[in-house]
């Protein structure tokens, strides 16, 4: 590795090595042979002085990329399509005669792009059924676990542990909807000439407009499409760029939501991440344990928020038939986009994997604010024994506000249970009252609710993506 250029931390730190190649220049130029082949053996199919020699000959070095000719070959001409036909064609000399035969440079430029767009978009939704897996079990664990919910981050009515996973759970799920619509509706550019109009090919065929079209089908078959964009430019219109990044963007907004309520978690003591034996939470502070891959997750997820509008200005931009001012952003854009999704997805995968449960610090959280919250039911009890709702409605609201004192100003435990049974109002003993403290009479539905969830939403996701799962731990670079 060389240590006096830069290198994004994409690709050092982050983006799993799956992805990385993905988007790595072997892909991406070998795509590009893959594509000239195609092109050539439908050329041939329909009629055109293509030979199978020729066919074979580029089969057989596919795979081989000469990046130093089309270096040279780049600098001079100052085309990258021009310099890589030349490049494949040193190799393929019997068939460079007919490789690119009517085609312009965005037949191999975009449709490559929408061929990597899906491949990546495999690779996330893999890893979000995985990750959907792994939180579900979790949410099951902790279905009946009650826990404080919160309003505003103010103690609010109780949730439980499980429950609250399942919110995490259920935009996952909204986020793979948005991926298998983006794989299932993803369509090549195909073959539409300079200005997407098929003229060259329309010349080539001889006015054989039938032909011209069979020649898509023929190409998309071969590369794996069902069909391609209906009409065009030069380009794909640049809002399916747009589309996948919004798409990558939906799994960072939720990932971030995730991470930040787990952060928040973490400074309540009530969850926390894996932390490995020799791990150190604070260069100076040993002691400290901080939420490092959450954090990891928020900084990411904001980055590919922001990324996802590069397409989008670009999309709005877009002159006529072709403008070359998407190019530099859409390199950029388009691959760190999905090598910061990955690098997400593997760190969300590996929090999900070890979550830490504290429940003898959200028990004793919960019994701090559950007086308040079940002043209703204490009330009434003391109704059901004589009492007058009205009044004790009011002295509850007296006592509440001067046992909150008590927490607030005084740093004093909670007492409000003291002083109601002190007032001999509510006719009730200390120990009749504390019958109504047990917080599993405060989490309504949770844990049917997390049942119901699980069976009914994920279940049949797992059970579509059976053979993705897997037991695999999600390792983290750095």
């Amino acid at each position: 590795m060389a240590t006096n250029v830069y290198e994004s931390p994409l690709s050092s730190r982050y983006a799993s090595a799956e992805m990385l190649y993905l988007f790595s220049p072997d892909k991406k130029f070998t795509t590009w042979h893959r594509l000239w082949i195609a092109l050539a053996r439908a050329e041939m199919k329909l009629g055109l002085p293509v030979t199978q020699e020729q066919i074979d000959e580029m089969e057989a070095h596919r795979d081989e990329v000469n990046y130093e000719l089309a270096a040279q070959k780049e600098k001079e001409l100052r085309h990258d399509v021009m310099a890589h036909i030349h490049a494949y064609g040193a190799a393929c000399p019997k068939a460079m005669p007919i490789i690119h035969l009517g085609a312009t440079s965005c037949y191999v430029g975009d449709n490559t792009d929408v061929i990597l767009m899906r491949e990546g978009l495999v690779l996330v939704r893999n890893k979000l059924v995985n990750l959907i897996a792994r939180l579900s079990e979790f949410a099951d664990q902790y279905k009946s676990l009650p826990t404080l919910g919160f309003t505003h981050f103010q103690p609010a009515q109780l949730t439980t542990v499980g429950k609250r996973a399942t919110l995490w759970i259920n935009e996952l799920l909204m986020d793979l909807e948005e991926v298998e619509f983006r794989i299932g509706t993803l369509k090549l550019l195909g073959s539409k000439g300079t200005t997407g109009t098929q003229a060259s090919f329309l010349e080539l065929f001889h006015g054989d407009h039938e032909k011209v079209k069979e020649l898509e089908r023929l190409i998309a078959e071969e590369m794996g499409f069902d069909a391609v964009v209906p009409v065009s430019g030069q380009t794909y219109s640049r809002k399916m760029d747009a589309g996948v990044l919004s798409t990558l963007s939906g799994i960072a907004q939720s990932a971030g939501k995730f991470a930040t309520d787990f952060r928040l978690l973490s400074h309540l003591k009530e969850c926390e991440e894996p932390f490995e034996t020799k791990q150190i939470g604070s260069s100076a502070m040993p002691y400290k344990r901080n939420p490092m891959r959450s954090e990891r997750i928020c900084s990411l997820a904001r980055y590919v928020i922001a990324d996802a509008m590069n397409p989008a200005y670009t999309a709005y931009n877009q002159w006529f038939e072709r403008t070359l001012d998407d190019s530099a952003g859409k390199r950029i854009s388009v691959p760190e986009a999905f090598l910061a999704v990955d690098a997400i997805l593997n760190i969300y995968l590996n929090i999900a994997s070890g979550i830490q449960v504290y429940d003898k610090v959200i028990a004793k959280h919960v019994q701090e604010e559950l007086p308040f919250m079940a002043t209703e039911n204490i009330m009434m009890d003391a109704v059901m024994r004589g009492g007058n709702r009205q009044e004790l409605h009011e002295k509850i609201r007296v006592h509440s506000i001067a046992a909150g004192k008590t927490v607030k100003q005084e740093g004093k435990p909670n007492d409000l249970i003291d002083r109601i049974a002190a007032d001999p109002a509510f006719g009730l003993t200390r120990e009749q009252i504390l019958e109504n403290l047990d917080a599993s009479r405060y989490i309504g539905r949770c844990p049917e609710q997390v049942t119901e969830f699980l069976s009914g939403c994920v279940k049949p996701v797992l059970e579509r993506y059976h053979d993705d799962l897997s037991s695999a731990q999600a390792e983290l670079k750095v």
